[in-house]
């Protein structure tokens, strides 16, 4: 079909609460308002952020201007037929991309490089997120153009909500032969939230009018200019600087004398490596390896529990957060509910060990006769007078936390680890490196907490020293297998590559863990007869 005998087609993928229903109908509006033949339908999407919701908007103004009978639209996008994507986050809009929808004769791909991390990116061990440069290529090879904001960022900034922003995004990328009034109008007449929304429209209209501008003058010049050689990339934080911060969390996290024993670790490492670094010359690590522990170590010491969760609900800057994010102004009422489930790992962690394995003993007696795991579903009022005390009484419980079984536990297998880094270190810098890094394992709570001190202790003990025929191996050797290793058990939940790695260096796999299985009897459908029976 010739171009002017087709309508123009849009695109639009809202995550939820972005207000993509409202502005599919201010599109509809601006389109009718401007005299043009238009429809808007939309595509639910699906829980968890397995999808957005689409709206699929049609606009026929050739078909109007010539007077013909009114189009019949489409009511849901065709692949390869979009003139105009539009989408509030990068990922979003590669998945619609890799459904088929853009075009690099046709469609213009208006995105925000904002992103909202899907369920599958924080399940990964290691880190899942997925690289946005590279989001960004597969977007410019596939796309006619690519126009990138930060639409979050200008939304905060006039104070509403991204659908505005948006709309003011898809009127400067003229794809539609609209004027700017006739969006201005089609918001003025929703009649709610109209200014903010003016102003998010104008500040995402002038922000994409403005970068394309400098585009052109750019790429005017870009030709006679020599790039210079691409500069090393420097470090996020110095090691002092994400040393600081790191004493301060632990000091946070629990008080002055856990941030001192954190310092006394600390100097061990870099003992034990000045020992190593002076028994083998030539052999320092490219990382020094207590800057190299320093985060790992501070995460490690600033375990999730009770306490924890409780201090950080607490937080000021927390309810400052919810606040801006609901939008409340100074005089609104803001009430906020705090869903917990603390089960019997949660509270036996504050026990003394006695009490602790006695009452661990109980859950797996419970478990193990096919009930589920015990625990106290909870539901507090955080903007409430007893919802807040009782926080603060959980988030007091700091001089508890010390006395119990759960802290005596984690400081024995941190030791574990630090004096596996200490022999490594002063055996060669590149081992003591390694180890260092599989502090990384140690991550999240639960199961996967568990899983990834498991992972650390195997490596430790079955590649580092003491496996079988370690001993006749060159500690570089020892160090690259580690490496490997570290690598492949973050590379998935089950552990194949792990336990394959382990195999590969000579390492035994990793023993089975007991899992309860549970037998449920099928009823019988409804009306359906025994045997035997009439």
């Amino acid at each position: 079909m010739a171009m002017a005998n087709r309508p123009l087609c849009i695109l639009v993928c809202a995550l939820g609460g972005e207000g993509g229903g409202v502005l599919a109908e201010w599109l509809y509006s601006a389109a009718v308002r401007a005299g043009h033949a238009a429809q808007a339908t939309s595509i639910p999407g699906v829980a968890q952020r397995t999808g957005a919701t689409t709206y699929y908007v049609e606009v026929a103004p050739a078909m109007a201007a010539a007077g013909a009978a009114r189009p019949v639209f489409s009511l849901s996008p065709v692949p390869g037929c979009i003139d105009l994507l539009v989408s509030s986050e990068l990922l979003e809009t590669v998945r619609q991309a890799g459904a088929g929808f853009v075009s690099r004769e046709r469609t213009l791909v208006v995105s925000s490089t904002a992103r909202a991390l899907t369920v599958a990116e924080k399940m990964a061990l290691s880190d899942g997120r997925a690289d946005s440069a590279t989001l960004v290529a597969a977007l410019q090879r596939c796309s006619r153009a690519v126009e990138l904001l930060d639409l979050d960022a200008l939304a905060r900034q006039a104070g509403t909500v991204i659908s505005a922003v948006l709309l003011g995004a898809i009127a400067a990328s003229g794809v539609l032969p609209l004027p700017r009034s006739a969006y201005k109008e089609a918001i003025g007449a929703a009649g709610k939230g109209v200014q903010a929304s003016l102003a998010g429209f104008a500040l995402a209209f002038d922000t994409m009018t403005a970068r394309r501008a400098q585009q052109r003058q750019a790429e005017a010049v870009i030709g006679s200019l020599v790039a210079p050689p691409a500069a090393a990339p420097k470090p996020v934080l110095a090691p002092a600087e994400l040393r600081a911060l790191a004493r301060a969390r632990v000091a946070a996290y629990q008080d002055e004398a856990y941030a001192r024993l954190f310092d006394e670790r600390l100097a061990r490492l870099a003992a034990a490596e000045r020992a190593g670094s002076a028994a083998s010359a030539g052999s320092a690590a490219p990382t020094p390896i207590a800057d190299e522990a320093v985060r790992w170590l501070a995460l490690w010491m600033c375990f999730d529990d009770i306490v924890q969760v409780a201090a950080l609900k607490l937080a000021a800057s927390r309810m400052a957060r919810v606040r801006r994010e609901v939008g409340a102004g100074p005089g609104d009422i803001v009430k906020t509910f705090d869903h917990f489930k603390p089960g019997v790992p949660e509270l036996a962690g504050l026990l003394p060990a006695g009490l602790a394995a006695r009452l661990v003993a109980w859950d797996r007696r419970r478990v193990a006769s096919g009930r589920e795991p015990w625990a106290m579903p909870l539901k507090l009022g955080t903007h409430g007078l007893v919802g807040t005390l009782a926080l603060r009484f959980a988030a007091a419980m700091k001089g508890q936390r010390r006395r119990g079984h759960r802290f005596a536990q984690e400081q024995a297998l941190i030791e574990r680890w630090l004096a596996a880094v200490e022999r490594g270190a002063r055996e060669h810098a590149a081992l003591g490196l390694e180890l260092a890094r599989c502090g990384a394992l140690i991550k999240g709570y639960g199961s996967t907490n568990e899983r990834g001190k498991e992972n650390l202790l195997h490596i430790v003990d079955h590649l580092a020293f003491d496996g079988v025929h370690v001993a006749e191996r060159a500690a570089a050797e020892r160090a690259a297998a580690v490496r490997a290793a570290r690598l492949a058990a973050v590379a998935d939940d089950a552990g194949r590559a792990l336990d394959a790695t382990l195999v590969a260096h000579g390492a035994p796999a990793r023993p089975p863990r007991e899992e309860v299985v549970r037998w449920f009897k099928r009823r019988p459908a409804a009306g359906a007869t025994t045997a035997g029976g009439e």
